[in-house]
């Protein structure tokens, strides 16, 4: 998603390193390629043209005339904007005072919203809430049927009276759905309507129907990203004909460009709330435009990160995990621990998205894109072929027992060595960060036991210049010695003062004063 754009901004981006000064000139053709970057995106022009006459005067103003990096005062700019036009802060649910919660969903035929229902399930069960899917699109074929499997999948209930296929009525089965969740104890109900091909009268009918029916606390609507600026036009008409409170983005790893959601929110003046970007029903969650901004951009997206590891790793088996590695040489830490670490991190997702969330992986996707997620598996099935007692003690696999695991497992044992080999160098490192010795071949950081991990040995400090043993060329190096330091004076002090000055009323700033606590 996004990578058209991502690869167009950094390449304008690239342009104005290296410039102290930026004249009028240079943001006009910035703003020039960042219009063109957009276009190409599939943004709607009207966003476009609101975006470049907001960048434009920000970087014609003192902001970046007086910035002493401009360059860089130009990407917080752009940053900025990006931020603004994803619809500003993250919008959270309205959940109801009085359970049940009723959040209706409403969109195309083909939008997904039948799979994004058994998606906002789930994602609400992880929330702690006990949602209830109910089918009211009673028109398509196995409509009703793709929800209760999907609801099974998802482990929530569904509620579908009716078989659909053409019979029932959709706003009875809605006014039901209220009486049953009360019933049986469900705090959200999230219902699923019928879409259809395009946007016709009987559809505003009935969705407005429903509507006024369960009166809904948030009514969704669900756009495929893959449709451009056409899903625009279309969420225009639903806000006008039905109304909605937020937008949810299906497919939205279908499209390198990502037009829509980068203009549906600033043309309808509602903001997206959630993103479904995979097939698995885990590939769902809450829409933040500062984070998705900073991917653009090419900065990553750590905060999610933190949040899904968070979310797959407890705080007990972190701490016995850090715990092993801060034991001498790492020793502790297994090749179980090793197979355990990632299977949790396989949990989080697929590898290559967990990659692309990290700061600067932008220049390597074409790497990421090609990683194989099955190396995995492989590697999984290399140390479940070995013997509990290899697997605590690496140290004895020797080449016949590499022959058996290689076998078992269906690698060549060049494959078994390698991962062998692998796992102790990972062992190091880690063991060396845990015990705060730094990276290896890097010096450890203030405070962190510095100089564990060099792995040369360093080279003797210089003795300075030596002294003459005749007198008259000794005294010559001492005058011209006293010379310089003199000089030295008064260029500047240790803090670029004259003469030796020390700063007078040095204050930190207040965002290091925060971080100093």
């Amino acid at each position: 998603m996004f990578d058209t754009l991502s690869d167009r901004l950094a390449a304008t981006f690239k342009n104005l390193r290296g410039k102290g000064r930026l004249s009028e000139a240079d943001i006009d053709a910035t703003a020039r390629e960042i219009r063109i970057a957009l276009l190409e995106a599939d943004v709607a022009l009207p966003v476009v043209r609101a975006f470049i006459k907001q960048v434009k005067e920000r970087a014609l103003g003192a902001e970046v005339s007086q910035a002493l990096n401009p360059a860089q005062q130009v990407i917080k700019i752009v940053n900025e904007e990006l931020v603004g036009i994803l619809g500003g802060e993250t919008r959270r649910l309205r959940f109801a005072k009085q359970p049940p919660t009723v959040i209706m969903l409403a969109g195309l035929q083909g939008a997904g919203k039948t799979t994004l229902a058994g998606k906002l399930g789930k994602w609400l069960q992880g929330q702690g809430h006990a949602p209830l899917l109910v089918a009211c699109d009673l028109q398509r074929p196995n409509a009703v049927n793709q929800l209760s499997v999907v609801g099974e999948r998802a482990g929530v209930g569904v509620y579908a009276p009716q078989p659909g296929n053409g019979v029932g009525d959709p706003v009875q089965v809605a006014k039901d759905s209220i009486e049953y969740a009360k019933q049986k104890q469900h705090d959200v109900v999230i219902v699923d309507t019928a879409g259809r091909l395009g946007i016709d009268a009987e559809l505003m009918q009935q969705a407005s129907d429903i509507r006024d029916a369960v009166s809904p606390d948030e009514i969704l609507f669900v756009v495929d990203a893959m449709v451009g600026q056409d899903a625009v036009n279309t969420a225009e008409a639903f806000r006008d004909g039905v109304g909605f409170d937020g937008v949810v983005l299906s497919k939205l790893d279908g499209d390198a460009r990502g037009g829509a959601a980068l203009s549906i929110a600033h043309v309808t003046g509602r903001q997206i709330m959630f993103a479904s970007n995979g097939e698995k029903l885990d590939d769902f969650d809450a829409f933040h435009p500062d984070r998705m901004a900073s991917r653009i951009l090419g900065m990553g997206d750590v905060l999610t990160l933190i949040e899904k590891a968070e979310q797959t790793f407890s705080q007990q088996e972190a701490e016995a995990m850090a715990s092993k590695l801060a034991s001498k040489k790492g020793e502790d830490f297994t090749l179980d621990d090793f197979l355990a670490q990632m299977e949790q991190v396989r949990k989080m997702g697929s590898i290559s998205k967990l990659l692309g969330m990290l700061p600067g992986m932008g220049q390597i996707k074409d790497q990421i894109s090609n990683l194989d997620e099955r190396d995995v598996d492989r590697t999984a099935a290399i140390i479940k072929s070995m013997t509990p007692a290899e697997r605590q003690d690496a140290t004895i696999i020797n080449g016949s027992r590499r022959a058996r695991i290689a076998k078992g497992s269906g690698v060549e044992v060049s494959a078994v060595k390698g991962l062998v080999e692998r796992f102790f160098e990972a062992r190091k490192m880690m063991s060396r960060m845990a015990q705060g010795g730094g990276m290896p071949g890097m010096p450890g950081l203030p405070g962190m036991g510095g100089g564990a991990g060099r792995t040369k040995k360093q080279p003797k400090k210089s003795k300075g210049k030596q002294r003459s043993g005749n007198p008259m060329k000794r005294k010559q190096q001492e005058e011209e010695a006293a010379a310089r330091r003199e000089a030295g004076g008064q260029a500047g002090g240790a803090f670029g003062l004259p003469g030796g000055q020390q700063p007078q009323n040095f204050e930190l700033p207040d965002e290091f004063k925060k971080f100093m606590g």
